[in-house]
């Protein structure tokens, strides 16, 4: 359904790989939750997590499997949200898509290299043989714990993406999307920055409608596909 503002018709595959990347991203978080529910929440400080990550690394590298691939996946959802909107709003589009970028950047470089050494630091604790390679394993955990417990990587994780969204939804209010997809990317966004508080309702209520709010943009860029797909046949015809 069009709002005021005609689908590029050049668009059709880049929305259309957008679309089915969105998609995926919903279908990757509902799954990531269902594996955290089996292992739970990770403990802070370096001996707690190590004791804690050993026993469930399958799971953990799951989890972080699914989200290395997520964090890949947000560029090609960016770039055909900037496509479909920079007629609305270059300037804004411009400093949302340059949000997700730094979030993308950021959330692997940060967030998941330390899960990544906190999960191999736990094999290596749990078959150490002494006491200084468990001292230097636990002196290697505790700064990759207090990374990622810190205030600042829920800026790193939730904050700046939050922003990126919350910026996008702005602009699909002045059209092309849904106000229903506009709302959600709203109140995803104002709940991610509040998340800086570092209060549990806020992180679970902006995890729950960031994933909602995915898979409304996923079908919603498929949908725009088919018609910038139809429109540049219909031209060549």
């Amino acid at each position: 359904m069009r709002v005021g503002w005609d689908v590029n018709p050049n668009g059709d595959a880049l929305y259309g790989l957008g679309g089915i990347s969105a998609l995926v991203i919903g279908t990757a978080y509902v799954a990531t939750v269902g594996l955290y529910a089996q292992v739970g929440p990770p403990p802070s400080g370096g001996e707690a997590s190590l004791v804690y990550f050993a026993g469930k690394t399958t799971v953990w590298w799951a989890i972080l499997g699914l989200s290395v691939a997520t964090d890949v996946l947000y560029v090609p959802v960016a770039l055909s949200l900037y496509f479909a909107l920079k007629d609305i709003n270059r300037n804004a589009m411009l400093v949302a898509t340059a949000f997700v970028g730094l979030f993308v950047v950021l959330d692997l470089a940060v967030t998941w290299s330390n899960f990544a050494s906190l999960i191999v630091l736990s094999g290596d604790y749990a078959v150490a043989t002494n006491d200084a390679q468990r001292a230097a394993d636990v002196a290697a955990a505790s700064y990759a714990s207090a990374v990622l417990t810190s205030p600042l990587e829920r800026v790193y994780a939730i904050v700046i993406l939050s922003s990126g969204i919350l910026v996008i939804g702005l602009v699909m209010l002045k059209g092309l999307f849904r106000r229903t997809t506009a709302y959600l990317g709203l109140i995803t966004g104002v709940l991610g920055i509040l998340s800086i508080a570092g209060l549990t309702v806020t992180i679970i209520l902006n995890a729950l409608f960031a994933t909602i709010r995915v898979f409304f943009v996923g079908y919603r860029l498929y949908r725009l596909g088919r018609i910038a797909e139809a429109e540049t046949s219909a031209a060549v015809v």
